[in-house]
This record gives structure tokens, C-alpha cells and sequence, in this order.
């Protein structure tokens, strides 16, 4: 098979210049070559970028907790008994699904063997590693590799429906701002000799924000949309009868996104630990992302009939179920450990406020 850079070549050179969403998908999702595709690009340290999982189990311990409340909620809203289902989408490796099942196993055990854990997950590479992780909850978790599978032979589903570090991942559009034509422009990928270069593409009529706003963004300024994340977000509020929709990622308001203040869009790759903005070297070999605009998934639930019942710093969230637990119930003697994992989570230097956390809701307040 050719190199993924010759794959992209050959589709710049089909289209002249190549959008930037097209670009960044086939660097992270080609079925064979994309980043997330390869498994020593796995998160950690030994990988190329950490999350919260990262830290320790404590994050999912917190999660498992705050997951058997709600759960526990939903099900004496249901008229009928049913299968708990919590069904966390783009799973990783899976350690973050066997944190939280090893905990409800333990403190929850009754819960636990109600539970259907079910992992939304496109990929069947992925699926494979994830399996070797869960093998030893092997009952309790299924996999489904798209919305469509998942609601086979069920209309809709009850329970939660959640992601950590997943929207950041969608392919973005990456619009720049001509202030003497007073218009936009997207940035396109388009080759020069053995590089690939960044292009303009024209856009006829575009409206990304307020006139007023558009009257003092610098020249060149530029800003990422996720359309693909949005009807992701839409898609997944239409699988919920009744339940809870999360995610948890880094990201902004709109009010923060467009700030003349910051004027080179979020667009980022990491590789060893390192963050760059060479966005188009080695594609396949470093990972792309963009922070989540959050106002616009949140619009995305509200306009889909959900309803926002959180949306705060990690921190915020975190320390909330602590609260709500003696810390020794939550994963037996609190220790050391315990408290540098939790201080990285929460900490804002660390991830505890760069992190947003985006909680909506379906039918909790009545019975059908």
C-alpha cells in the first residue's frame, strides 16, 4: 500500500487544494495508516500525549461513583425494568472502561451485574485492543461500531452516553479572516515539491460571527469549526430515551474562541509529549486536535430537546463527587496516591481547568 503521504498527495492533486478537514482525517482515521490506528500512539507515557485516564484509576473511580448515582436515578424513572446501559464512545485502550467497571464491580456489585457496558467504537483494530484490556469483564461489555448497530432492534436506550477527550478528535474546518476584503477564507492543504503547504480556498458568503466582532479581528485571524463533532453531539442526544449525555474535553465558549486576543486558532499536533503548530509534517505520526467549542455542542443537545444540567471546569465536576463521598469509601484508604492524582486532575495548572466538562439530560423529570 502507498504511504499516507502519497495518499494525500493523491488527493491534493485530484482537488488542487485539499479542504484541511479532509486532511486531518485521513492523518488520524485512514483504516490502516491513521494515527489512531496505531497502537503505540496510545495515551501515556510512553505515547504522545496524556490524559486524565493517565493519572491513575482515581479518574475513573470518581466517574464509576457519580455513574451509579445517575443510574440508580434513571432507573426508578423507568415505568418498566431494563438493562442499565453505560456507554462510553471512543474508548482508547480501554483502561478508562476498566477502571469504572472494576470499581462498580467491587462497591457496586448488585449494579455492576445489571449493567451493559457497551463501547462505541468504528474501529476494528481498536475493538481488538480494547477487548484484550476488558477481558476479564468480558459479559458485561459489548462493542458497536456505529449509532446505526447500536439502536439495532432498540428504538432508543436508557442510561449514559458518555466520551473523555473524543470531540477534540473530530476533523475541523479552519477558517482565516481577510480584514481589507472583509471576509473569510478556509484553509485548504495543497502540495509544493515534497511538502505539503497550507492554501486559501474562497468562500463566496460566510458568517462565523457578529458584524461588530469581524470589525476588530486582526488580519489573517483564524478559528476552527467541527461540524463533524456537532452532528456527532445531535446524533447521540437522538439514542436517549431518558439519561445522561457527558463529555469531557478541553475546549472553549464561543465568547472565548473568537477573542482578537488569540489569533492563530487552537489547531495543534502532539508528538512526544511535545505540542507543536507544524500541523502538516509526518501525517499518521503525530496526533491532530482542536478544542471543542462548546457552545456550539450545547446548542447541538438544547436543539435536540436535551437539557443542560452542567457545564463547568473538570475541577469543578471532580471535587462535586468527592464531596458526595467519604474519600475511603471511594477506593478504599485514601493514601498519597490518591491525592497527587487528584491534584493533577483539578489543579489548574494541570488539567483542572483547561479540561470542560458538558453534562445534558433526556426526560429525568417526568414519566412518559
Amino acid at each position: 500500500m502507498n504511504s499516507l503521504n502519497e495518499i494525500i498527495r493523491d488527493e491534493a492533486a485530484k482537488r488542487g487544494v485539499l479542504p484541511f478537514a479532509h486532511f486531518m482525517e485521513l492523518a488520524l482515521y485512514h483504516p490502516e495508516l491513521g494515527y489512531y490506528e496505531t497502537q503505540a500512539h496510545s495515551p501515556g507515557r510512553h505515547g504522545d500525549f496524556y490524559t486524565s485516564v493517565s493519572t491513575g484509576e482515581l479518574f475513573g473511580q470518581l466517574l464509576a461513583f457519580q455513574f451509579a448515582e445517575w443510574l440508580e436515578e434513571i432507573e426508578t424513572l423507568n415505568l418498566q425494568p431494563s438493562t442499565l446501559n453505560l456507554i462510553e464512545a471512543g474508548a482508547h485502550d480501554g483502561r478508562l472502561a476498566a477502571d469504572i467497571l472494576g470499581w462498580l464491580q467491587v462497591h457496586r456489585p448488585k449494579l455492576f451485574d445489571r449493567i451493559e457496558y457497551v463501547i462505541l467504537e468504528p474501529s476494528a483494530r481498536r475493538q481488538e485492543w480494547q477487548k484484550e484490556t476488558l477481558k476479564h469483564f468480558a459479559p458485561r461489555v459489548r462493542w458497536a461500531s456505529s449509532f446505526q448497530s447500536l439502536l439495532a432492534g432498540t428504538p432508543q436506550w436508557s442510561g449514559i452516553l458518555f466520551s473523555n477527550e473524543l470531540l477534540d478528535a473530530f476533523p475541523v474546518h479552519r477558517f482565516g479572516w481577510d480584514a481589507k476584503e472583509k471576509k473569510w477564507f478556509e484553509w485548504g492543504v495543497a502540495v509544493a515539491g515534497d511538502k505539503f503547504i497550507w492554501a486559501k480556498i474562497p468562500i463566496p458568503h460566510l458568517a462565523l460571527c457578529t458584524p461588530q466582532l469581524e470589525a476588530v479581528l486582526p488580519d489573517g485571524y483564524t478559528v476552527e469549526t467541527s461540524p463533524a463533532a456537532e452532528n456527532w453531539w445531535r446524533e447521540a442526544a437522538g439514542v436517549l430515551a431518558r439519561g445522561k449525555l457527558l463529555t469531557i474535553d478541553y475546549g472553549f465558549t464561543a465568547d472565548e474562541l473568537f477573542s482578537p486576543a488569540r489569533n492563530g486558532g487552537t489547531l495543534r499536533t502532539y508528538f512526544r509529549h511535545h505540542a507543536t503548530d507544524d500541523i502538516l509534517v509526518n501525517p499518521g505520526e503525530q496526533d491532530i486536535t482542536a478544542h471543542v467549542n462548546f457552545s456550539a455542542i450545547r446548542n447541538a443537545g438544547e436543539d435536540a430537546g436535551l437539557t443542560t444540567e452542567f457545564f463547568g471546569s473538570q475541577a469543578k465536576f471532580l471535587v462535586d463527587i468527592l464531596a458526595a463521598t467519604a474519600k475511603d469509601s471511594l477506593s478504599g484508604k485514601w493514601n498519597a496516591a490518591h491525592t497527587r492524582q487528584f491534584q493533577t486532575l483539578t489543579h489548574p495548572e494541570h488539567l483542572g481547568r483547561a479540561f470542560r466538562v458538558l453534562v445534558q439530560s433526556a426526560n429525568l423529570f417526568s414519566t412518559p
